[in-house]
């Protein structure tokens, strides 16, 4: 019994040894077949063009002309950084109940064109939506800001900082009532019948 199933371990065995042998002999024929590496043909570039060595030379260029250069690009600075400036001092002023009002009214005359008879109707309606406070937010609703901007990522059209600027808050309000409704009167009354704008 013994011999049996000695020889029946070294009959499986060769068999075992003879697959992988034949396996090993696959491989071999198959890389000896293929002309180069998995198969991928190179081409061969015999030759590269340069553009000649006088394309690449700049013109001089004079130490006026540089001077020139930087006074500009310093006025520039000096105007964006003067950009800048006013616009966060205007933020900063918008984050009280009179300046938000202020910044509104100026905003609402100069890009609109709105007369202070319209600045009266969103006074009332913005007092009775958020009392011009920028950080109001309705918890039930989700409206935020000094228009209550419901979802408050409407705002996004204007820009992403409108949890933290009030300008931004009262640009996107002023563009909302004009584009819905004209005039912010005429939001003021749909307010008036609805308790919504």
């Amino acid at each position: 019994m013994k011999i049996a199933a000695i020889t029946g371990f070294l009959r499986r065995l060769a068999n075992r040894s003879l697959g992988a042998w034949l396996s090993i002999a696959a491989l071999i024929l198959i890389a000896s077949i293929q002309p180069s590496a998995n198969a991928l043909e190179f081409p061969m570039v015999g030759r590269i063009d340069l553009p000649d060595s006088a394309a690449l030379t700049a013109a001089p260029v004079t130490t006026e002309a540089l001077f020139t250069q930087l006074r500009t690009r310093a006025l520039v600075s000096a105007a964006d950084i003067e950009q800048v400036a006013f616009e966060s001092s205007q933020v900063e002023m918008a984050r009280t109940i009179s300046g938000a009002q202020s910044v509104a009214k100026v905003i609402m005359q100069t890009e609109y064109d709105w007369n202070t008879r319209q600045f009266g109707c969103l006074k009332s309606l913005w007092t009775y939506e958020s009392h011009w406070n920028y950080r109001a937010h309705n918890y039930s609703s989700g409206a935020h800001g000094i228009p209550q901007a419901l979802p408050a990522s409407k705002m996004d059209v204007i820009a992403t900082d409108w949890r933290t600027n009030p300008v931004t808050q009262i640009r996107w309000g002023l563009h909302y009532i004009d584009v819905r409704y004209d005039t912010p009167c005429k939001a003021f009354a749909k307010f008036g019948r609805s308790r919504s704008y």
